[in-house]
């Protein structure tokens, strides 16, 4: 019960989503009426942790549980592969472009090539293949602004990490 109560906690800043469509529910134990919750945000200075906390903590308290722990790990590091088909679904229900699937990653050391992001996003009103980037940074952290060329429609991208 406690993993269901969790799963349905929205996400504060995307409230379309729950944080278990984002990904950012890694594990619920229970033991006894005391609930452990582990939870990695989608980056380290990502400013809804404490709410993220907060909204989790109250939901299983109103369920009934006496001890909530919520903790904060960030590693290994959250990545946009974590969002679940449904999350995905529901950003792009949102008009948000949801993110691609990142490259597999090798084991091990793992080698550091920067460059710039892909810039291949499909429109999530038309479905044009082609959009333009208009701000890196949109209403938050993990979003940028982009718009559709074809369509002319202004939407948001969640980008990949």
């Amino acid at each position: 019960m406690a993993r269901a109560v969790v799963a349905d906690v929205v996400d504060p800043e995307m409230p379309m989503l729950t944080l278990d469509d984002l990904g950012v529910v890694r594990s619920v134990d229970v033991d006894g009426d005391a609930v452990t919750v582990t939870i990695t945000p989608t980056y380290s200075g990502c400013p809804a942790i404490d709410e993220m906390r907060h909204d989790i903590g109250a939901a299983l308290t109103r369920a009934g549980y006496a001890r909530v722990d919520v903790r904060t790990v960030f590693s290994p590091a959250w990545s946009t592969d974590w969002i679940s088909d449904a999350g995905r679904r529901k950003l792009a229900e949102a008009g948000i472009a949801p993110p691609g699937r990142a490259a597999t990653r090798p084991t091990g050391p793992i080698p550091l090539t920067l460059g710039a992001p892909s810039s291949s996003v499909r429109c999530p009103h038309c479905g044009a293949p082609a959009t333009d980037e208009l701000s890196r940074f949109g209403p938050t952290a993990c979003t940028s602004l982009r718009r559709c060329p074809s369509c002319r429609e202004p939407f948001e991208h969640m980008k990949e990490i």
